[in-house]
């Protein structure tokens, strides 16, 4: 079943343009093809409208908050500008914070930096490792992996319980699993959080891009996502939301900008007064391009509509389990059920075959881009192919050859700028390598698997 063949709603979008659309590739079988990029979860291609706003501003480029001179003050208003923007976008309340950072990483490395002393952390098993595993400095207690949304509530809610209920307690829980796509309660988690005295931050990173996130109306205490997983370039992120641990903490870095007041001792060392505001953790000459790239990309989804964008992404969702529902061979991974409400991101197993020699193949033969690995979720991803949770693996490792079965999956990932036919190239590649197998000879090299080109 392709694509074509399901009727689209009448509020399904059409894709908006990115960049990258027109590219193409060479198969190893001979010819080219226009690459089908089906790896929204890692990075989603660029907005052309980003793009466009971007290459506009670039002659005006200068040093924000320091400078007199007009295109210093034309970038620190743009700067600032696009901090209001993230707040919009995000729903923020008046007196929280948007602090810019690298990353959805750097944002929660930040959060974790900023704990109060004794802090304690709920997360759960199935985090990406960007929300597993910054909390070194605190007294974590990792979740089992819940198997409904309501299990998920309850098994937070024993675990807030149990603990001492004196001193500080945060949860750390994801909006849609990088994983399974699937949507976390979260309104129901922060509840819970609240009603024992916990504060929540919520991993955004694959929820943000596909869904309306609001701060307020989720009762978060803080968000976290990234810049390039909304269709904005690399290197821009965003971490949000109420302000008293962060005025509190150490600055998260330590220099110019972050510091309001720096003076000499007569003993020779040196007294600081640091800023309160989000520059208190921005030290250094900020990432200006990518706070107005990350601004741009909340505008241009918002104006589209989400409503629409999700309408347009549950159609492709349904079109790929539809189209490969007649393909036993093929089993998806989920945790809450085939049904459970879902992101753009489907992850599966194919009986027989190697996953990254999978992927490989429809890489080299299709030109489809698409994942396989542990996704930098290895506990997860572990206990949903029954192995043992507790054991390690390489991120992105084959660990076996081409044909020999492994303890990886396959992830299949879109979003606002997927055409149609990407997505009914990949449901047809997926039925010709089970039923027909790879037209091609592969082998591993440096922990790949590649089209072997040796004969």
């Amino acid at each position: 079943m392709s694509v074509s063949t399901v009727a689209a709603a009448p509020s399904v979008c059409a894709p908006l343009p990115v960049l990258g659309r027109d590219v193409t590739v060479p198969l190893v079988t001979g010819g080219e093809v226009t690459y089908a990029a089906l790896d929204y979860a890692a990075s989603a291609p660029a907005l052309q409208r980003v793009w466009d706003d971007v290459a506009a501003y670039a002659p005006y480029y200068g040093s924000v908050h320091r400078g007199a001179g007009y295109l210093s003050q034309l970038s620190t208003d743009l700067f600032e500008n696009a901090r209001r923007t993230v707040a919009e976008f995000l729903d923020c309340r008046e007196d929280d914070q948007v602090v810019f950072t690298r990353s959805t990483t750097d944002s929660l490395n930040l959060l974790a930096a900023a704990l109060p002393a004794d802090c304690r952390v709920f997360v759960f098993e199935t985090e990406h490792h960007a929300s597993l595993l910054p909390w070194r400095g605190a007294q974590v207690t990792y979740l089992d992996a819940p198997r409904s949304p309501r299990e998920a509530v309850e098994t937070l809610e024993r675990a807030l319980a149990g603990r001492d209920p004196y001193g500080p307690t945060l949860v750390c829980v994801t909006g849609a699993s990088n994983v399974t796509g699937e949507l976390w309660p979260v309104r129901e988690l922060a509840a819970a959080a609240h009603a024992h005295g916990a504060r929540i931050v919520l991993d955004a990173a694959q929820l943000a891009p596909h869904h309306e996130v609001s701060v307020a109306g989720l009762d978060v205490d803080w968000v976290a996502f990234s810049g390039h997983k909304l269709y904005a370039p690399f290197g821009s992120g965003v971490l949000a939301g109420r302000a008293d641990w962060l005025r509190a903490a150490e600055p998260y870095l330590a220099g110019g900008g972050a510091s309001r007041k720096v003076g000499r001792r007569q003993d020779g060392g040196v007294d600081v007064e640091w800023h309160d505001s989000a520059a208190r953790h921005e030290a250094g000459s900020p990432n200006v391009i990518g706070a107005y790239a990350l601004a741009s990309a909340c505008k241009a989804l918002t104006e589209a509509g989400f409503d629409a964008l999700v309408a347009r992404e549950q159609y492709l969702v349904r079109a790929v389990r539809d189209g490969l529902a007649d393909v036993p061979e093929v089993r998806f991974l989920s945790l809450f059920g085939d049904e459970a409400p879902r992101v753009g991101v489907l992850s599966f197993v194919v009986e027989g075959w190697n996953s990254s020699h999978f992927a490989a193949a429809l890489s080299a033969e299709y030109g489809i881009g698409v994942r396989d690995g542990l996704f930098c979720a290895h506990p997860l991803l572990r206990t949903l192919l029954g192995s043992d949770p507790q054991a390690q693996g390489e991120c992105g490792s084959p660990e076996a050859a081409p044909g020999e079965k492994s303890l990886n999956a396959i992830r299949v990932s879109f979003g606002a700028g997927t055409p149609d036919e990407h997505v009914e190239r990949f449901v047809r590649a997926v039925k010709e390598l089970v039923t027909d197998g790879a037209k091609w000879s592969y082998r591993t090299e440096d922990g790949r698997c590649v089209p072997d080109t040796s004969a």
